[in-house]
């Protein structure tokens, strides 16, 4: 019984570990990295080491893909700003 959870997590792993390379749009990809994250912890949990589950929890689940959305909004938000500033540069004579 327990390879048969070990194995079916490896699976889910696989699975999740594949949206994340698939998925193109950041947004998509920090969900993804999410949910891979949650099927790392539910191995980890399966393999009895709990510790490493919630680490991978708190850091693989939470705080990396949070900071891939706020790098992403950053960079967006800098792209907009050039491409404003450079229009006001063409409006001035």
């Amino acid at each position: 019984m327990a390879d048969l959870l070990i194995a079916l997590a490896l699976l889910l792993v696989a699975a999740a570990a594949t949206a994340a390379v698939a998925v193109r749009e950041p947004a998509r990809q920090a969900l993804a990295l999410s949910l891979l994250g949650l099927t790392l912890t539910l191995l980890f949990t399966v393999l009895q080491a709990p510790d490493v589950a919630l680490s991978q929890l708190a850091v693989g689940s939470a705080l990396t893909p949070l900071l891939v959305l706020l790098s992403v909004r950053k960079a967006r938000r800098r792209s907009l700003d050039r491409v404003r500033a450079e229009k006001e540069a063409e409006e001035r004579p």
